[in-house]
């Protein structure tokens, strides 16, 4: 990998809060609130365990963790919110040596990765019922925007959203967001620490330290470096760091101040996986023997890479944050967040479908390389005002929430121009060839000399500005009845311009830049929800929420195809309907859930000729979500969930899909469970199986239009885990991620590139706490 050179932690009133929830539920997301000893009752007994009680590692979840979601936009327990919320917690985190946002959402069914393209960037795109979800990512309630790869060394717990939430999270929450909850300045001195390594020359160390000193005031340090190569991908290597400084004044007192900042410097071969089976010639010569994959993925070695040593991919990710809460009286109290973050996401990558189709010359198939490139720089000034608490009025409780939000978004987004001198070299009778710059279809050699000009080109901007105020309330009617309200007004506005560059071999000769129009929306979102509780451990519930999805006018996002830069469209609505049951058992020790949802998208953009669009098509997503979490016996947990969605284009054509067809990254049926198991006080066992239906990818159809020709095929996935107490204070931890080397594709475009996932990779951690 080589570059070249170029010219606050959210909380709520203590008194009004719940106590502590059994555990996050992957699938709905279901917390019973308890007390903290009810759930240190619930887990296992452990001989291998720090003071405060909790395990090192091992089956035991954290006691000393609300489970519940960390925004004080949440009015009530999730038991007793009507919508189905996930949050997995830092010991699910743990135990499946997640590393990534998308190891982290493989515990909780219904959410699939969509592959960059069509202007989207390399970074993290999760799918949250059929919906695309990557502008939806949070950190302690304030949006992270900017195209990352986000990790999870700072984590405390993961929280997701599903169906339409624009009342909780603002624009663009069509099928749900996913916030991610960050480590926090405790009253408590400790140090604890891992350090991995496994196959693939995978590393990993990490350092968590908090010095609380004075009454009420502490700093905690994260740190965090590891690398290593990509099992079964050849030539595909990263490395990583970061650190995140936090210091936390007058905490547990009336008012508590918290400074926090967070680094992370990424620096990856980046990958875009093996060619599509459409990018091959069929039927040409057709003596190669091979025949087409009823998939339309080309049947290559999963290993196969077709990047070259110039090919990069840097990210940084800098975010400061400055919380303050004053608790008022015992029933009121406001909280002030400030946040300035700046990411930047800087790639260059070999795409194997863009060069055009493979050709068949000489008995074997050759195929031009393409490239994708992108600098893309994002600055975000944010301020969060929250006032939440409790009153009685006319004989009913209320809790309540009243926030007021402000943003401004400065997005930079620019090409690299590249000139090839000297490439691998194109067989004789290749046609197109150009410069050159080709390999073997079914053998590319990540090795191949290149040289030639790389520059950046001149960037285009666009600049955004929000401004939000919401309400939220739940309403007591009766003990065993009530009423969850929620309304927001969002006030958003974007301008920007287009840069395009002119250039002769490498070089940036002009530069022309278009002025995009102004644009501006304003809409109201809400939701309403309805709560019966037969006993004080279980809930039947019924939701309705709305949500917005305002178009950009910067290029490369929705504005594409027969629709012009300078046309303005309207916010895409989607609406949800849910119902559901959620029941504690065995003592409030094992959360069970499910529900049933409906999700429609009534205006969403369609192509109704060549040069113009209309916002008239529809989509639905309707499935039934199941889930469980929490400890079976006293030595068994489990935590997991399966999620059924039945996805269609009731009204199209949309992004070449016909009426009927399924939508993109949407499969039918999705499970996952992750278990363990106490078989001595110092052994534990266990495992994740993750199962995945057939999924088509995104603008399927190809050149021929129309039906989906492209899918990931179906796949299960299993995963071992097993620890050992060595003392109080060290075990070790195995994990073997693809325990059965299974071969499947993570996800695909439908267009060009399908990304294979990575092969069976064992890891041992020694993970140690004083």
């Amino acid at each position: 990998m080589r570059n070249p050179n170029f010219a606050g932690v959210v909380s709520r009133p203590r008194r009004a809060l719940g106590a502590a929830a059994v555990a996050g539920l992957a699938g709905l997301g279901l917390a019973q609130a308890v007390s903290a000893t009810e759930l240190d009752a619930a887990a296992p007994i452990a001989t291998a365990s720090t003071a405060d009680g909790t395990e090192v590692s091992g089956v035991k979840i954290d006691a000393k963790r609300v489970a519940d979601p960390s925004s004080s936009k949440f009015t009530a327990p999730l038991l007793d919110t009507p919508r189905s919320v996930t949050v997995i917690p830092s010991k699910i985190i743990e135990q499946t040596a997640a590393t990534s946002l998308a190891d982290i959402l493989r515990t909780s069914p219904g959410i699939t990765f969509g592959a960059g393209e069509g202007g989207q960037p390399l970074a993290d795109r999760p799918f949250i019922r059929g919906q695309s979800s990557g502008n939806n990512v949070f950190v302690d309630g304030v949006r992270d925007t900017g195209g990352q790869t986000r990790e999870v060394f700072n984590l405390e717990q993961v929280e997701v959203i599903k169906g339409p939430d624009s009342v909780y999270s603002g624009r663009g929450s069509g099928g749900g967001s996913i916030n991610l909850s960050s480590k926090s300045p405790k009253l408590d001195t400790f140090v604890a620490g891992s350090a991995a390594g496994g196959t693939d020359n995978y590393y990993r160390v990490t350092a968590d330290g908090n010095y609380a000193f004075g009454k009420n005031a502490a700093f905690r340090l994260n740190l965090m470096a590891t690398g290593g190569d990509t099992p079964g991908r050849d030539s595909v290597d990263f490395k990583r760091w970061g650190l995140a400084p936090s210091l936390a004044f007058g905490i547990d007192t009336q008012t508590q101040a918290t400074l926090s900042y967070y680094h992370l410097d990424s620096d990856q071969d980046p990958d875009y996986g093996i060619p599509l089976a459409a990018k091959r010639t069929w039927g040409v010569a057709g003596t190669d023997g091979r025949s087409r994959p009823a998939d339309g993925i080309l049947d290559v070695s999963r290993n196969a890479y077709y990047g070259l040593d110039r090919d990069w991919m840097k990210t940084k990710a800098d975010i400061a944050t400055v919380a303050v809460r004053h608790e008022i009286n015992e029933n009121l109290a406001v909280r002030q967040v400030i946040r300035y973050g700046k990411t930047l996401n800087d790639y260059l990558v070999t795409n194997p479908g863009d060069g055009g189709a493979a050709q068949f010359v000489a008995g074997e198939w050759w195929m031009k390389r393409g490239t994708k490139s992108r600098w893309n720089e994002t600055e975000t000034t944010a301020f969060v005002t929250d006032l939440t608490g409790k009153f009685e009025l006319a004989g009913l409780k209320n809790r309540f929430n009243l926030g007021l939000e402000l943003s401004r978004e400065i997005n930079d987004n620019a090409t690299y121009v590249i000139f090839t001198t000297a490439g691998s070299t194109c067989p004789t009778g290749f046609t197109g060839a150009g410069t050159g710059d080709c390999t073997r279809l079914y053998a590319p050699n990540p090795n191949d000399a290149w040289t030639g000009v790389i520059n950046r080109g001149p960037a285009s901007q666009s600049k955004t500005r929000s401004g939000s105020i919401y309400a939220f309330d739940t309403i007591d009617l009766t003990q065993k009845l009530l009423l969850n309200l929620g309304v927001r007004y969002d006030d958003y506005s974007t301008q920007g311009f287009n840069a395009t560059a002119t250039s002769a071999n490498g070089v940036v000769t002009g530069v022309t830049y278009a002025s995009l129009a102004k644009a501006s929306w304003d809409f109201v979102n809400y939701q309403i929800g309805l709560n019966y509780k037969p006993t004080p451990s279980s809930s039947l519930y019924v939701s309705y929420a709305t949500a917005s999805t305002p178009p950009t006018i910067a290029a490369g996002d929705q504005n594409t195809a027969a629709t012009p830069a300078q046309a303005l469209l309207d916010p895409e609505d989607t609406t949800s309907l849910e119902a559901g049951a959620k029941w504690n058992v065995f003592g409030d020790k094992l959360a069970l859930s499910g529900a049933v949802f409906r999700t429609e998208r009534k205006n969403a953009v369609i192509a109704v000729s060549a040069t113009q669009t209309e916002q008239a098509g529809e989509v639905r997503v309707q499935g039934v979500e199941l889930g469980v979490s929490g400890s079976v016996t006293r030595a068994w947990q489990v935590f997991g969930g399966y999620t059924y969605m039945d996805s269609e284009l009731v009204r199209g054509p949309y992004t070449s899909v016909n009426v009927g067809d399924p939508l993109a990254n949407t499969p039918k049926h999705t499970v996952s469970l992750f278990s363990t198991y106490r078989v001595t006080p110092q052994l534990s066992v266990g495992g994740g199986a993750y199962y995945v239906s057939k999924s088509f990818g995104g603008n399927q159809g190809g050149a021929g239009g129309g039906a989906n020709k492209v899918f990931a095929p179906s796949y299960t996935r299993y995963d071992a885990f097993a620890s050992w107490s060595l003392s109080k204070t060290i075990d070790l931890q195995l994990n073997v991620q693809n325990l059965t080397d299974e071969r499947y594709i993570l996800r695909t475009n439908g267009v060009h590139h399908a990304d294979p996932a990575p092969g069976r990779q064992a890891i041992l951690t020694v993970n140690v706490k004083y």
